[in-house]
């Protein structure tokens, strides 16, 4: 795995062993990247925000290609270690911060901040996690008005989005759907 494009083009990212972490793969991300640009047409100085982080590549990513700032949320402690090498592989130190908790518990920190741009979720397939993800997002109010949710599920799985989202796009890689969400009642950016 690497970054590639941006600043950290080409950084290799650290390797690691186990079926717990489930990284997006290069080819997924520079797919997602494209479409992510084509939307909001620059990451400059966005905020992100990755819930169930594994890794930390998407985070990372968007700060190679101009985002501002970003926090990682990840329980494991194999995923924390990864993304805190992660970081210092890309010398990214001081735009990324990494909240080792569950989403749940996480979430309710970032409420007092400004609400995210772009936020990525990759929770563990079929466990029903992203309704109960985005439910909390919608009342806590940490999607930007004109922000996108990036959510990686498998192939399939159906969930319910709050009343204030609508799903914008599901793209299909492998056995991976990738959906795109926004508020209900933004324009498109």
């Amino acid at each position: 795995m690497r970054i590639i494009s941006g600043s950290a083009r080409g950084r290799r990212l650290a390797e690691f062993t186990g079926s717990g972490i489930r990284p997006t793969p290069d080819r997924v991300r520079e797919a997602v990247f494209s479409i992510l640009i084509s939307r909001l047409d620059s990451l400059h100085q966005r905020r992100v925000l990755e819930i169930c982080a594994g890794t930390g590549a998407m985070s990372l990513e968007a700060l190679s290609r101009g985002a501002n700032a970003t926090v990682l949320i990840d329980s494991s402690p194999q995923a924390a270690k990864l993304i805190r090498d992660n970081i210092s592989r890309c010398k990214m130190e001081q735009r990324a911060t990494l909240i080792s908790q569950s989403a749940q518990s996480a979430l309710p920190l970032l409420a007092r901040e400004k609400p995210f741009d772009l936020i990525f979720m990759d929770p563990p397939y079929n466990k029903k996690m992203i309704p109960q993800i985005l439910e909390q997002l919608a009342t806590l109010q940490l999607l930007a008005q004109n922000g996108i949710i990036c959510a990686e599920s498998s192939r399939g799985e159906q969930f319910e989005l709050p009343s204030c989202f609508e799903r914008i796009e599901t793209r299909h890689y492998g056995n991976s759907e990738i959906h795109l969400i926004g508020h209900q009642c933004s324009e498109d950016p």
